[in-house]
């Protein structure tokens, strides 16, 4: 409704039809309810209650993983290393990236719950001649005009409600988003530093194994020259050196490989590699048992899983907001206006409008009914993808744990193997000295003792690794916090 007056502001009554759609409007507005279905979390299996499937010896299925994991190393190079890649790491700021983003997505949604205000306002200076009946030129006028529109929508049937818990579930999402980005920085950060100091532990195996095979080398090449030795003894002497030193360079570009991947995650150029990392030739190790948890714990704490229910959340507040589209949208509107000439006569006038603006797309329902049918449809694809993501989540546990023990098994037998081939190794320098045995042995012992202490070396690298895996799966390496401020 719109009236005007002319000199000063008048107002007047509202029709007598409006007053009951007023009250009425009113009355929808505090006993609306919100469209679409309310969310209920998704049941975790029961079977994943309790502790794992997997129960290798070496793990405390007692007590859960702390936060920060990697400080079970007792490394003080780590733990710093650990730090700065988890403030600069490029990942992790686009991800803080998208969480802003998400949570001012979040205060646009909660804004419409606010009534939407405009201000408008205007100067303008100039001569209307042709209203002018006087003699010569018009008077210059001055016109101001001025105007203020308030719309306030009234969430009758729960779509901006709707729309603020999709916001609200998307947001959480993308703060375990980041949460996960977390995990992953945390434990390729670790992995890249044991990786980087067992290649550096290899290395003095190999350089140790160059040295033992020049050793053997030069003995044999000195009885070749007594007459006390064949030249086929100096060459398969001269071979296995050459092998030996075949291992080096390998090695070296292996641990290269593992520092410029650690200078990455830290957010540094290759020519930025921490010095503590490049001298380390000690593969860090866990004094005890290594803290696992149970299942139940795990999915709690695993990102991945949270983040697929908040999506799921957000998801199905989405339906709510196609539901409510079904029906009508009502809206409180009020304007007001003034305009004023600043002539001779000084007129002024004032118009403004209240009531409320309906907005429905009916009969034709169809377009409204397919986003209904689409928002339901993303909603069961989401529930099955939160159930997937549980699943893979269990898998991945299990399948950490059960590589770990293998693999401490396998360094366990390996660390045996390479006692054997020492003692043997000196057996066979001790025969051969007292020619019970030929050369042959001699080399033959040597050549086990070199395998087997790089098969040890590898073996330490690939505990490490499985170690690793183990604290990734069970998702540790991040701290709550609030995704929503």
């Amino acid at each position: 409704m719109s009236h005007e007056v002319p000199r000063r502001p008048v107002c007047r009554a509202l029709p007598g039809v409006l007053l009951p759609l007023l009250a009425l409007t009113l009355a929808f507005a505090f006993t609306g309810c919100a469209s679409g279905p309310d969310y209920k979390a998704p049941a975790l299996p029961e079977t994943a209650a309790g502790p794992f499937v997997s129960r290798p010896s070496q793990v405390d299925a007692g007590s859960p993983p702390p936060a920060d994991w990697w400080r079970l190393y007792d490394d003080p190079a780590l733990d710093a290393i650990v730090q700065e890649a988890l403030s600069a790491n490029t990942d992790l700021r686009v991800a803080m990236a998208n969480l802003d983003r998400a949570r001012a997505i979040y205060g646009e949604a909660r804004g419409a719950m606010l009534p939407s205000t405009a201000v408008t306002t205007g100067v303008t200076r100039g001569r209307d001649q042709t209203s002018w009946d006087g003699q010569g030129q018009a008077p210059v006028q001055w016109n101001y005009t001025g105007g203020l529109d308030i719309s306030y929508e009234l969430d009758l049937f729960g779509r901006v409600r709707r729309e603020m818990e999709a916001a609200s579930g998307d947001a959480e999402a993308t703060a375990a988003a980041c949460d996960g980005v977390k995990v992953v920085v945390a434990a390729e950060t670790t992995r890249a530093y044991v990786d980087a100091c067992a290649y550096g532990a290899s290395l003095d195996v190999a350089r140790s194994s160059v040295e033992l095979a020049q050793q053997a080398l030069d003995v044999v090449s000195h009885q070749e020259r007594a007459g006390s030795a064949s030249r086929l003894d100096v060459e398969r002497s001269g071979s296995l050196l050459a092998q030996a030193r075949a291992s080096v360079p390998r090695l070296q570009a292996r641990q290269d490989a593992a520092l410029f991947e650690l200078a990455a995650l830290m957010g540094r150029t290759p020519s930025q590699i921490p010095e503590s990392a490049r001298a380390c030739n000690r593969v860090p190790d866990i004094a005890d048992v290594i803290p696992v948890g149970d299942g139940t714990a795990m999915l709690r704490r695993r990102p991945d899983i949270r983040q697929t229910e908040r999506r799921l959340s957000a998801d199905t507040a989405r339906i709510g907001v196609a539901v409510a589209d079904l029906y009508p949208r009502v809206a409180l509107g009020a304007s007001a206006s003034l305009l004023r000439n600043d002539d001779l006569r000084g007129d002024r006038t004032v118009s403004f409008a209240f009531g409320p603006l309906i907005s429905w797309t009916f009969p034709n329902m169809t377009v409204a009914r397919s986003r209904v049918a689409q928002a339901r449809a993303q909603g069961v694809a989401s529930l099955a993808r939160f159930d997937g993501v549980v699943l893979t989540a269990l898998k991945e546990c299990e399948q950490s744990l059960g590589t770990y023990e293998g693999a401490v098994e396998q360094r366990n037998a390996l660390v045996q193997a390479q006692t054997h081939a020492e003692n043997a190794f000196g057996l066979a320098e001790q025969r051969y000295r007292a020619g019970a045995v030929s050369y042959l042995d001699v080399i033959a012992a040597q050549d086990s003792l070199i395998r087997a202490r790089a098969q040890v070396a590898t073996a330490d690298q690939q505990v490490g690794s499985a170690r690793i895996d183990v604290f990734k799966a069970l998702g540790g390496g991040w701290k709550e916090r609030p995704a929503v401020e």
